[in-house]
């Protein structure tokens, strides 16, 4: 399965009384970048779990070119990424077994022969027998990147993806999210460095409160037209 649009169409998301997402409506298409802005709480990370198919909408309807995640499944998840706060990594494990790991459970051939590239990618290449639970935030970033990339996802998903990089990890990251986009990939990142994304996404979407807010073009920095819409 492959698709090259993302459709959001009224989709709301209720944890109880409480409403996360209010009738959320926006689409992308292959070869964009959409930075998801909000503040704390807005509903940045529930909407990113709904589109990776983990969290299911209230209401309203998600479409990965012409197929919902019911009518297209598994075969959906084979084309999605997804880099959340749990970064999803055994502790235990080292650093190339965590790699082969997600590489077989998503049927990426000959998984371990391309763990040593995978950890090149990541800058991690002499760790590969090293246990990630003595790594860094930053390096267990790097490395939670890598796995949610391996298997050469349509649709990435990335919340809060400069979490714990330094200079030089936040600009190779840059570099590989317009080599993302240059392939045809869809991508959504959600994030509060709107220094490091500006330039870099060509549009954004804004959350507050559950809800799309419209933010205005034109002069000014990200951040202040973001600052204008969330005061």
């Amino acid at each position: 399965m492959d698709f090259t649009r993302l459709t959001l169409s009224d989709v709301s998301r209720n944890f109880g009384r409480r409403r996360a997402l209010a009738r959320v409506s926006f689409d992308c298409d292959a070869g964009e970048i959409v930075g998801l802005l909000g503040p704390n709480g807005a509903g940045k990370s529930t909407l990113l779990g709904i589109l990776a198919t983990l969290v299911a909408p209230s209401s309203g309807e998600v479409r990965y070119g012409e197929h919902t995640a019911r009518e297209a499944g598994a075969e959906l998840r084979r084309r999605i990424g997804l880099l959340a706060h749990d970064l999803h990594l055994y502790p235990e494990l080292t650093a190339g077994e965590n790699l082969e790991f997600f590489g077989r459970l998503y049927g990426v051939r000959d998984a371990r022969a391309r763990v040593a590239g995978w950890l090149e990618r990541a800058g991690l290449g002499d760790r590969r027998d090293d246990p990630v639970s003595g790594f860094s935030r930053g390096m267990r970033q790097r490395l939670a990147l890598e796995r949610a990339l391996l298997h050469d996802p349509r649709l990435v998903l990335l919340d809060e993806p400069f979490t714990g990089l330094d200079d030089g990890a936040t600009f190779a990251l840059v570099e590989r999210l317009r080599g993302l986009k240059a392939k045809g990939c869809l991508v959504l990142l959600a994030t509060h460095d709107l220094e490091t994304v500006e330039g870099l996404v060509d549009r954004v979407a804004v959350l507050r409160e559950g809800r799309l807010v419209e933010m205005a073009g034109g002069g000014g920095s990200l951040r202040e037209r973001f600052r204008a819409v969330t005061r």
